[in-house]
């Protein structure tokens, strides 16, 4: 094509925008994996030059609990793909049936970062940069829950753009019942996604939600089973009422069952997963073709309109994310020092929590928080 402007000096070839090499990926739990997988169309032919990235989180033995090191694999993970230019999409998961992430590291916090606030706040300017990379990638976001999707990890899990989850996913905080609150993405995304008062429950509460409880209330877009019975046939949840959206009068799909149907549930589940029975294929499946619909949109609107969308959870993440920072690192010092200690002695102490109430009662009388106080209220080693 003639152009007028031919005579102006252009440069050709390919940039490289990568900001890291693979120094903080790996394939060896615990560790962030880095896989970039050719894009395919409905039928599964591969198109060539196309990729989507799965960025996993790996350290199934802590439920995918990320590391100080983790943390950065993740960074890099999103930074790299946000300006890859053969890349359609981002699916974020964790490795194995049992969790997407539980959140950091609590042997890690208990063991080396609690009564070190400094060190603490160092590592939120990491967990700060791990959302804001997710939430500032400029590839649309797919959040794969293959399990849990607890604290932290339903922080930067609300921080994606869409959720497809296992029907064996739990949803929930857990900060108020083991030192902390939920002040790392929660409480600025989980208002956007459920009513407020919801919101404030999950937040509070540290209750466990199940997958269609979630999807009945907006949270995720779909769920899908993952287990089959001796016939092969795909079976729902059989801990989760699905088969009845109302009784009595009120909402019960996506509840728990209850009693002896329960635990013969759970037993059949947890059976299944220990012999590792089971299958993401339509989990997997669904992945795919959102990614596809991705590729047939034009990128530049396709990641406008997501981002019109992000900005909306941007708007209080970004007011509020550096007071956390600072608030976060010094509760090092007292109640997250009590709390992740708590839960990471428990087979010290037989106990994952403390004594709330003697906590309280200290509090009424106005002691000292000193290590006469912390004894007061956290377990006691057990005899062997």
């Amino acid at each position: 094509m003639d152009m007028a402007v031919k005579w102006m000096p252009r440069e050709h070839g390919i940039k490289n925008h990568d900001r890291y090499g693979s120094e903080h990926w790996g394939t060896e739990a615990p560790c962030t994996v880095y896989d970039k997988r050719p894009l395919k169309d409905p039928k599964g032919n591969i198109i060539p030059g196309l990729y989507n990235v799965w960025i996993r989180l790996n350290n199934p033995s802590q439920y995918n609990s990320y590391t100080t090191e983790m943390v950065k694999g993740v960074i890099a993970g999103f930074e790299n793909a946000s300006t890859d230019r053969s890349i359609v999409a981002v699916v974020f998961t964790g490795t194995g049936p049992n969790a997407f992430c539980t959140g950091g590291n609590t042997r890690e916090y208990s063991e080396y970062y609690s009564m070190r606030p400094e060190e603490y706040g160092a590592y939120m300017e990491l967990f700060n940069n791990m959302v804001d990379s997710i939430l500032m990638c400029k590839k649309p976001v797919i959040c794969r829950v293959n399990g849990m999707r607890v604290a932290g990890g339903q922080e930067i899990g609300t921080a994606c753009d869409l959720t497809i989850a296992s029907d064996l996913a739990i949803f929930g905080q857990a900060g108020p019942r083991h030192g902390s609150a939920p002040v790392g993405g929660a409480s600025d995304f989980l208002p956007w996604y459920l009513t407020i008062e919801d919101a404030m429950w999950s937040c509070i509460s540290c209750e466990m939600w199940s997958a269609y409880k979630m999807w009945r209330k907006g949270l995720i877009t779909k769920c899908f089973p993952v287990l089959k019975d001796e016939k092969g046939q795909w079976v729902r949840n059989p801990q989760i009422i699905t088969d009845v959206y109302v009784k009595d009068g009120g909402l019960v799909y996506g509840e728990n069952k209850a009693g002896d149907e329960f635990k013969k549930a759970r037993e059949w589940v947890n059976n299944k997963l220990k012999s590792n029975e089971f299958d993401f294929a339509l989990l997997d499946a669904e992945v795919e073709k959102i990614c596809w619909t991705f590729a047939n949109l034009f990128p530049g609107c396709l990641m406008m309109s997501i981002d019109g969308i992000r900005n909306k959870k941007k708007v209080f993440w970004d007011q509020t994310k550096n007071p956390n920072r600072h608030w976060l690192a010094a509760n090092m010092m007292g109640e997250a020092y009590l709390g992740f200690g708590a839960f990471n002695s428990k087979k010290i102490t037989g106990v994952d929590t403390i004594d709330f109430i003697k906590y309280r009662q200290n509090i009424a009388e106005g002691k000292l928080v000193d290590e006469a106080f912390f004894e007061e209220v956290l377990g006691k080693p057990q005899s062997k």
